[in-house]
C-alpha cells in the first residue's frame, strides 16, 4: 500500500485527459494527498495524416480522435491507479474528469459517436475532431464577420474573434462539406461532456465547454436568424447542442453499473460534471482569487483567471460567468503552439550529434539545449521568433498565421535557435498579461502549472520577461488534482470549490523571481517581438496566409 494512503481515509478519483494520453489520479480528501497514478497512451493518438482502417489521407490542418481511446483510460489508467494507490475501492466517494476543448463528437440520441457505426467509420467528418484541429478557419473568419456586421452583443465578450477550434467552426465545416454526417448527427457534444455521459448514463452539458467554445452567454446560444444566415440549414445545430448547463463542481449523477465494471470503482459514486483541463487547475493551485493568472502550459498554453467583474478583452478566448469558479467571471487567453514547438524543433531540426550528447548524459535533448543556452546574455544570439507554429490564439485569434524565426547566421546554433523558440512563447504570454491589464483586469499573480514547469531555464526566462515572479504548482498532475477537488464537491465532501481547494490544492509562491539586469536586456528584444508581431499579424502584410494557401493548392493538385 502507498505510505500516505490509510485504511480509514476516503479519497477520489480525477481523470485527466490530454491530447496523447490520459491520466488517473487518487486523492485523499482530506488534503489533497496524491495516493496513487497511472497513465494509459491513446492507440490512435493524434489522428492527422490518415484515417484509421482506412487508410484515407487527410488535408492539412485536419486533427483528429478515436472516441474508444478515452473509453480505453477510463478501463485501464483508474484500476492501475487505484491498485498503485493500494487503497480499496469502497473508500472512493467520487470520480471527476477534465478535457482538452474543443474537442467535438458527431454522436446518435443514445451517445454512439457516428465514427463508431459502420455506415461512418470511413468518413472523416464522422471523428472527434480534436481541439488543433484547425481546418475550419474560413468558417470562423465568416462566423466573426457576420456576427460584426449584425453587431451581434457577444462577439465582444470572445475578444472581436471567433476560432477555427470552436463548436460552431467545426459544425459548420460538417455541414458544408459532408451534409450525410451533418443529418445523422442527432447530438452535437464536446468530449467533457461525452466522457461523463458514458460514466453516469445520460447527457449534460458543462457552463466551461459551453460558455467559452460553444458561444453561450447569458444563458443564451447565438440566435437561428443570426445562424441561417451562415447557412440556411445551420440553426439545425441549436437543437443538436441544446441542453441545461450544469454548474462546475456540481454532481452530474451516479457511476453506472457498466463504468463501474470498467474502472473497478463502486457503482453509485457521485460523478462531477465535466470541466476543460485548463480550466479545472486553478484550485488545484489555489489560485482562483481574482488577478490570480494560471498558465497551465504544456504542448500549448491556457491563460486563465477569475475576476470580479465583466469585461471584454481584445483578442481573449472568452469571459465566461462561472466558467473556472462559480460566483466570478473566468477570462481564458491562451497559445495553441508552446511545447508543440520545442518538440517541432528537436524531432526535425536538432543535429544527431546532439540527442547522441544527450543519450550519453542520460538526459533529454531538451534538458541539453536548456542547459546549453542557460548561460548566454540576453540577446548575444541575435535572434527572434514568433511563436505561431500553430496559429495565434491570443491576441490574434487566427490559425493561418505561422511560425518565424529572425536574425540566423552562418554561426547560429541549435542551442541558440532553442532559446529563441522559448523566448517567443514568453513574449507572447507578456502580450496577453498586458492585453488584460489594458483591459482594467490586474494581473496580481502568476501561477505556472502543466508538464514545462520542470525546465528551470525556460521558468527563468518567463519570469525575467514578464518582470514578474513565478509561483508554481506544486503538483506535477495539475488537472488531475482540479478535477479531484470537484469529485470531491461532488461527492459532499465540501460545501464548494473555493472549501475544497484551500484544503486540497497546493502551490509553491515566487518560487522564481525576475533578475533586474536580464528583464531590462529582455525589453529591447521584446520590441522587436512587437514589431514583428504587428507586421505579420496585424498588418495587411498577407504573406503567410498566402504561403499556407499555396501549400493547400500543391497539396489538392
Amino acid at each position: 500500500m502507498n505510505e500516505n494512503a490509510h485504511t480509514d481515509d476516503r479519497y477520489v478519483v480525477g481523470v485527466d485527459f490530454g491530447t496523447l494520453s490520459g491520466r488517473a489520479l487518487v486523492v485523499r480528501v482530506s488534503d489533497g494527498a496524491e495516493v496513487g497514478t497511472a497513465v494509459h497512451g491513446y492507440r490512435n493518438g493524434v489522428i492527422d495524416t490518415t484515417l484509421p482502417g482506412t487508410g484515407e489521407e487527410l488535408p492539412p490542418d485536419w486533427a483528429l480522435q478515436d472516441p474508444q481511446d478515452y473509453v480505453e483510460v477510463l478501463r485501464n489508467a483508474v484500476p492501475a491507479a487505484l491498485a498503485d494507490a493500494g487503497v480499496p475501492a469502497g473508500q472512493v466517494l467520487g470520480i471527476a474528469t477534465d478535457f482538452t476543448a474543443c474537442t467535438f463528437l458527431p454522436v446518435r440520441r443514445d451517445g454512439t459517436p457516428l465514427c463508431a457505426l459502420d455506415a461512418f467509420s470511413g468518413r472523416p467528418h464522422a471523428w472527434p475532431k480534436l481541439w488543433k484541429h484547425h481546418a475550419a478557419q474560413g468558417q470562423a473568419d465568416r462566423i466573426t464577420a457576420l456576427a460584426h456586421r449584425r453587431r451581434e452583443p457577444w462577439i465582444g465578450r470572445y475578444g472581436g474573434r471567433i476560432s477555427s477550434e470552436w463548436q460552431y467552426a467545426k459544425a459548420l465545416q460538417v455541414l458544408e462539406e459532408d451534409r450525410e454526417v451533418h443529418r445523422a448527427t442527432e447530438r452535437w457534444i464536446e468530449a467533457a461532456d461525452w466522457i461523463v455521459w458514458q460514466l453516469c448514463g445520460h447527457e449534460t452539458r458543462n457552463v466551461c465547454t459551453a460558455g467559452y467554445k460553444g458561444m453561450v452567454q447569458d444563458g443564451t446560444s447565438p440566435s437561428a436568424d443570426y445562424l441561417a444566415q451562415l447557412h440556411p440549414d445551420f440553426p439545425e445545430v441549436l437543437a443538436k447542442l441544446d441542453r441545461p448547463l450544469s454548474a462546475l463542481g456540481a454532481r452530474a449523477g451516479s457511476l453506472t453499473a457498466r463504468a463501474a465494471a470498467w474502472t473497478g470503482l463502486p457503482e453509485g459514486i457521485a460523478v462531477a460534471v465535466g470541466n476543460v483541463d485548463a480550466h479545472v487547475t486553478p484550485p488545484a493551485a489555489q489560485a482562483i482569487d481574482p488577478g490570480q493568472l494560471v498558465l497551465i502550459m504544456g504542448t500549448s498554453t491556457c491563460h486563465v483567471m477569475n475576476g470580479e467583474t465583466v469585461a471584454e478583452v481584445p483578442g481573449m478566448c472568452g469571459v465566461v460567468e462561472g466558467g473556472i469558479t462559480s460566483g466570478m467571471w473566468g477570462y481564458e487567453a491562451g497559445q495553441s503552439g508552446v511545447g508543440d514547438i520545442f518538440a517541432w524543433f528537436v524531432d526535425n531540426a536538432l543535429p544527431a550529434e546532439y540527442h547522441e550528447q544527450a543519450r550519453a548524459r542520460g538526459i533529454s535533448a531538451h534538458t541539453l539545449l536548456s542547459e546549453l543556452g542557460a548561460d548566454q546574455p540576453v540577446g548575444a544570439h541575435g535572434l527572434v521568433a514568433l511563436d505561431w507554429w500553430n496559429g495565434n490564439r491570443s491576441l490574434l485569434v487566427d490559425h493561418e498565421l505561422s511560425g518565424l524565426l529572425v536574425g540566423m547566421t552562418l554561426a547560429t546554433r541549435p542551442p541558440e535557435v532553442y532559446r529563441a523558440l522559448l523566448e517567443a512563447t514568453a513574449f507572447g504570454t507578456r502580450m496577453i498579461v498586458e492585453a488584460f491589464e489594458d483591459a482594467g483586469l490586474p494581473v496580481t499573480e502568476l501561477v505556472a502549472a502543466g508538464g514545462l514547469i520542470t525546465n528551470p531555464v525556460l521558468m527563468q526566462i518567463y519570469a525575467d520577461v514578464t518582470r514578474r515572479p513565478l509561483s508554481l504548482i506544486g503538483s506535477t498532475q495539475g488537472p488531475a488534482l482540479g478535477s479531484a477537488i470537484h469529485a470531491a464537491v461532488a461527492a459532499g465532501c465540501y460545501p464548494d470549490v473555493p472549501a475544497a481547494s484551500r484544503a486540497m490544492g497546493t502551490v509553491q509562491r515566487d518560487v522564481y523571481r525576475p533578475d533586474p539586469a536580464r528583464a531590462d536586456a529582455y525589453q529591447a528584444l521584446y520590441a522587436e517581438y512587437r514589431l514583428l508581431h504587428d507586421a505579420f499579424g496585424r498588418a495587411a502584410n498577407g504573406a503567410m496566409h498566402r504561403l499556407r494557401a499555396l501549400r493547400r493548392a500543391a497539396v489538392a493538385r
